[in-house]
């Protein structure tokens, strides 16, 4: 079963409580349940984690790789303006695909990820639905690309 790390980066702790009118009313508790059941579906081993200590994210990351993780699905957040530690990171971690999710569009909202150079792909503006669609992305590439 292909393990997944889903990262959700500085501020999404606050999911449901913080800016509802563009991230909604849905707490990071509850998209944490609706995550884990659509994971059993797909069939993949999902851990979820959460930081909003850059350091702490490539601590949990690495530790996650040399535990055999499989791919890597995060919502950079507060990280995605300036998370240059965390994208050398994931260049680090060879082979190791990664999915950028976002809930908002970035485009429209005149933002640039620093992570997204670092992406197989990037999803976005699709609010929660963003996160079931980049599990299924990541299932899709290594169901192709199977971990060696």
């Amino acid at each position: 079963m292909p393990k997944i790390l889903l990262m959700q980066g500085a501020n999404m702790a606050w999911l449901g409580r913080r800016q509802p009118e563009i991230y909604g009313t849905t707490t990071a508790a509850e998209l944490d349940e609706m995550l884990r059941k659509h994971a059993q579906r797909l069939e993949c081993d999902l851990e979820i984690f959460y930081s909003h200590i850059e350091g702490e994210a490539i601590a949990h990351l690495y530790q996650s790789v040399d535990n055999g993780l499989d791919g890597l699905v995060m919502n950079p957040a507060g990280f995605t303006h300036a998370g240059y530690a965390l994208r050398d990171a994931i260049y680090g971690c060879t082979g190791l695909p990664y999915i950028e999710v976002h809930i908002s569009n970035l485009e429209v909202r005149g933002y640039r990820s620093v992570l997204a150079p670092a992406a197989i792909g990037s999803i976005a503006g699709f609010g929660l639905d963003s996160y079931r669609l980049g599990l299924e992305a990541m299932m899709a590439h290594l169901t192709r690309h199977p971990p060696a």
